[in-house]
C-alpha cells in the first residue's frame, strides 16, 4: 500500500472537520503519524485475510464493508463515511489478526492510514480518542444487527428497498450506477430475482430504471433532468 506524507492542507482539512470530535493535540498527533491516500470509486482498500497494519480513517467519500461465505459469496455489512472508521478494522488491530472483511470504495474517497502502534497509547491518552472508538464499536455493532435482521426478518422486496434508499444516502445521489448483477451480489440473491423485484418498485414509483442506472425518485431534486 502506497502512502502519501501529509501536507498542510490536509493538516487544515483534518482540524476543521474533525475539531469537534479530538483536542488539538490529537489531530497534530494523528497528522504527524497518520498518512493518506485518495481512492477513486470501487478500489479495494482491505481484503479479507490481509494483515492489518494501519486503521483506517474517512476523510471523504463513503466505503462499503462485506463478508464472505466459504464458497466466496459476498455480503453487505455496512457503509461507513465522512469521520467514521471500520470497526471490525479495530478489532483486528487490537488483536494484531488479519482482516475478515473487504472494503471497497463506493465513491472517490480519502483515507487517513493511523499505524495501529497508536491505538492502545491514544485509549490511554486521550478521552475523546477512546470516546471515538467506543462509539465505533457500538455503532458498527447495531448496523451489523441491522443487517442480519434484514435478511432473517424482512422479505427480498422489502430489503432491495432499504439497498436502493440506503444506498442513495449514503453516495448523495439520486442516480445509483447499478446493474441488477451488482444488487445482486450485495444482496446475495440473484440477479433473475432482483430484476423482478425492481420492475416491482418501478412500478410502485418508488424507482425508474435506465441503463446499468437506477434512479431513486424520492432523493431526485425537484425540476432536475436525470
Amino acid at each position: 500500500m502506497e502512502f502519501r506524507p501529509f501536507d498542510i492542507k490536509c493538516y487544515t482539512k483534518l482540524f476543521q472537520q474533525f475539531e469537534f470530535l479530538f483536542e488539538p493535540e490529537l489531530i497534530n498527533e494523528i497528522c504527524k503519524n497518520g498518512t493518506l491516500k485518495i481512492y477513486k470509486a470501487d478500489e479495494e482498500i482491505i481484503d479479507i485475510g490481509m494483515p492489518i497494519t494501519h486503521m483506517p480513517l474517512v476523510i471523504s467519500g463513503s466505503l462499503k464493508v462485506m463478508t464472505e461465505d466459504k464458497e466466496g459469496d459476498e455480503l453487505l455489512l455496512y457503509y461507513i463515511e465522512w469521520g467514521d472508521t471500520c470497526a471490525v478494522t479495530l478489532n483486528s488491530c487490537t488483536k494484531k489478526a488479519k482482516s475478515a472483511i473487504r472494503v471497497i470504495t463506493e465513491t472517490e474517497a480519502e483515507i487517513l492510514f493511523v499505524p495501529i502502534e497508536k491505538m492502545d497509547e491514544w485509549m490511554i491518552k486521550y478521552k475523546s480518542w477512546r470516546v471515538y472508538v467506543l462509539d465505533s464499536f457500538n455503532t458498527r455493532l447495531n448496523e451489523m444487527v441491522a443487517a442480519f435482521d434484514n435478511i432473517v426478518f424482512n422479505n427480498m422486496e422489502k430489503r432491495l428497498e432499504k439497498y436502493i434508499r440506503d444506498k442513495a444516502w449514503v453516495t448523495k445521489s439520486a442516480i445509483l450506477n447499478l446493474s441488477h448483477q451488482d444488487i445482486a451480489n450485495d444482496l446475495y440473491s440473484s440477479r433473475v430475482v432482483v430484476s423482478r423485484l425492481m420492475k416491482k418498485l418501478e412500478k410502485n414509483n418508488i424507482i425508474r430504471q435506465q441503463r446499468n442506472k437506477v434512479v431513486v425518485i424520492e432523493f431526485e431534486e425537484p425540476d432536475k433532468p436525470t
